[in-house]
């Protein structure tokens, strides 16, 4: 590994990678210069089942219990620890995390959407994507005694606003 950053060749050029340093060591961004402007995100995420498990949850005939109020709770527990879960996360005070879980009998299955809100100095694009991945997982752990071929899909980033990037509006 050593050798592979010792070219400075392969060095990262200025305004190039911003979470590797002049090493090319793995490193957090410095956001301290930054001032702390309100962030939103919006992500989603979709689960896919059998219809008779689309059923059984509906009815609230799951063998482990409230399978969507799980997933829900699951999902804003993992917003709030981003931070430890993805290595170069800063950690953010989140003033807001909602997870919506959809029943959607065309999937049939359901929508996952989380929508997370802080004024922090960088986004919280990460946070909003982590809570419809644990939600989702969360929904697969309740629901695997009835069928263990449940498929999650298409988690991906919405919305998001504010920060020097600027806003961005996902193309459906």
């Amino acid at each position: 590994m050593q050798e592979l950053f010792s070219n400075s060749s392969n060095l990262p050029a200025e305004g190039g990678l911003t979470h590797l340093d002049a090493a090319g060591e793995a490193r957090m961004v410095d956001v301290s210069a930054k001032l702390a402007t309100h962030r939103h995100a919006v992500a989603a995420g979709l689960v896919r089942m059998s219809e008779a498990t689309f059923e059984a949850i509906q009815a609230g005939n799951a063998p482990k219990g409230d399978v969507l109020g799980t997933a829900r709770i699951a999902g804003i527990m993992a917003a709030k620890q981003t931070a430890q879960l993805i290595p170069l996360c800063h950690p953010l005070p989140l003033h807001k995390v909602e997870v919506r879980l959809l029943a959607d009998p065309r999937l049939p299955g359901y929508q996952i959407e989380a929508e997370v809100v802080t004024k922090a100095e960088t986004g919280v694009e990460m946070e909003a994507l982590t809570a419809v991945s644990v939600a989702a997982l969360t929904l697969y752990d309740m629901a695997k005694a009835l069928d263990k071929s449940i498929e999650i899909e298409s988690i991906r980033l919405l919305s998001k606003t504010g920060g020097k990037s600027g806003d961005y509006r996902r193309q459906e």
